[in-house]
């Protein structure tokens, strides 16, 4: 499960399945352009899981003052459980909340709640009513969520009301627009005990809002990205076994790299990666996270492996948990989660690899989202 101390939480998962605004935005379809200034980043914290801590760091750029819980402090109420994505899109601010099962619609410039939607499916009962959101993508006047019960829901970006929902594979986890198509990666996280994760990623055509394929690509994929030369890339966490201590890799992580003219899987390579696999995309750059803990560099126009390490001033990050990359100003942003029991860290580098600074975040620093002035 993306961004959560993986083996632990779908443990926990599976022993609980077991038992039991009014006006249309303004949307520039190019949102990774900026068209102003930016305002500050948020974070969003995870906190731990079934401990309802999750919180919303801002920083302000101007001031280089940090407000650690701005969600309770505009909005007087608590963010809720384990809060997994965070994207804004026009003028409003998505939060999705995993374990609460809701998708928080705020203001992006103030955090000031709109409206939540409670993703539930009602003709089941107990945890399974939950259908477990996970991450957010956007598309001209939708927004796509994942569910973790197999499906992703559309939202109307007027209405901010789900307009239906898409089967797709098992457990999905992260998703992606490219070339007017919605690559979804279905992890099959829960079965991962079993041996038997999913290895696919759904495409779904935009138009239609129905899956018109499925791809093979390594198993459990859970972290996804494209560039601007036509690819999708795809991060697998493999199949490891566990007995006490020690870990057994059965089927081992890697990438997969997907054709968005095709849909063909054009290559899969297996990589040395942890428990956290976040991946971004900067330019001609992929930026992703390995197994002993720095942000490896891959060219997308080469397609070559470009930096073992982004980081080059010595810069020591304890658990890397969350990349972003700021096309306004080049910079790249690397959350450490510590030990997942305390506050975190959030460093910004400079596209030198060179930390310009770094700030206190809450528990489990899982997403960024840059706001404009």
């Amino acid at each position: 499960m993306k961004q959560i101390k993986l083996k632990s939480l779908l443990s926990a998962m599976a022993v609980m399945l077991i038992l039991a605004s009014c006006h249309k935005d303004k949307i520039n379809p190019h949102t990774d352009t900026p068209t102003a200034e930016r305002a500050g980043l948020y974070v969003l914290n995870q906190g731990g899981f079934m401990s309802n801590n999750s919180t919303l760091t801002y920083y302000d750029y101007a001031t280089k003052q940090l407000t650690p819980d701005i969600y309770s402090k505009v909005n007087g109420s608590p963010l809720g459980d384990t809060g997994n994505d965070i994207q804004i899109y026009g003028s409003k601010m998505y939060i999705v909340v995993n374990y609460s099962s809701v998708v928080d619609i705020v203001n992006a410039k103030t955090g000031k709640l709109i409206k939540q939607d409670s993703l539930v499916n009602p003709s089941l009962k107990g945890f399974a009513h939950a259908r477990q959101p996970r991450s957010v993508a956007f598309y001209k006047n939708n927004v796509f969520i994942t569910n973790y019960d197999g499906t992703v829901a559309v939202m109307d970006t007027t209405t901010l009301a789900i307009s239906k929902y898409i089967t797709v594979g098992r457990n999905p986890e992260q998703l992606v627009v490219s070339n007017d198509k919605l690559y979804v990666a279905n992890s099959g996280g829960l079965d991962v005990g079993t041996g038997n994760p999913d290895n696919t990623v759904s495409v779904i055509d935009l138009n239609s809002l129905t899956e018109i394929k499925k791809i093979k690509v390594l198993s459990n994929p859970v972290s996804i990205a494209a560039d601007s030369y036509g690819h999708v890339y795809v991060l697998s966490l493999g199949i490891t076994t566990y007995s006490g201590n020690t870990a057994t890799v059965v089927v081992p992580p890697g990438m997969s790299i997907i054709d968005n003219k095709t849909d063909v899987s054009i290559s899969q390579t297996n990589l040395n990666l942890g428990y956290n696999i976040p991946i971004v995309v900067q330019g001609d750059f992929v930026y992703y996270v390995t197994g002993d803990n720095k942000i490896a560099v891959y060219n997308a126009k080469t397609q070559t492996p470009a930096q073992a390490n982004f980081i080059t001033d010595g810069t020591q990050i304890t658990s890397p948990y969350t990349i972003a990359a700021d096309p306004a100003t080049g910079e790249i942003f690397v959350t450490d989660a510590k030990d997942y029991a305390s506050n975190g860290m959030l460093y910004a580098f400079d596209k030198t690899g060179k930390k310009e600074y770094s700030i206190t975040t809450g528990i489990s620093p899982g997403k960024i989202a840059f706001v404009n002035k």
